[in-house]
């Protein structure tokens, strides 16, 4: 059960390519996101539908995948974990940001294959 205390999955597309980056460290991060959506009927009975956009970050090789196959719009599955971050902007001010670290991910796109 401790493996499921912090786990996240997800299926949704992204909403822009990835970003990735070299670190002086030489590891490879990529940033991106994914929106998943919720269809449901509201108490009138008409068809709704909520997206929710959801921070991804990956490292090393799944990194380098991101960064080779994916593109804005493709579809993913991912497996991963919540974190939490905290920065100072530019203005000083304390910024938290959560996100997905991801440890499994699975390209949708037949395109991708």
């Amino acid at each position: 059960m401790n493996a499921l205390k912090n786990s996240v999955r997800l299926l949704g597309h992204l909403g822009d390519n990835p970003q990735v980056r070299k670190l002086g460290s030489g590891k490879t991060v990529a940033n991106f996101s994914i929106a998943t959506n919720e269809i449901y009927r509201d108490s009138n009975g008409e068809k709704k539908s909520e997206t929710t956009w959801h921070r991804l970050v990956a490292w090393g090789k799944q990194a380098e995948i991101a960064e080779k196959y994916l593109k804005k719009g493709s579809e993913i599955s991912i497996e991963g974990k919540l974190t939490n971050r905290t920065y100072e902007d530019k203005k000083g001010e304390k910024q938290y940001i959560t996100e997905i670290v991801i440890n499994q991910m699975l390209m949708l796109d037949k395109s991708a294959i």
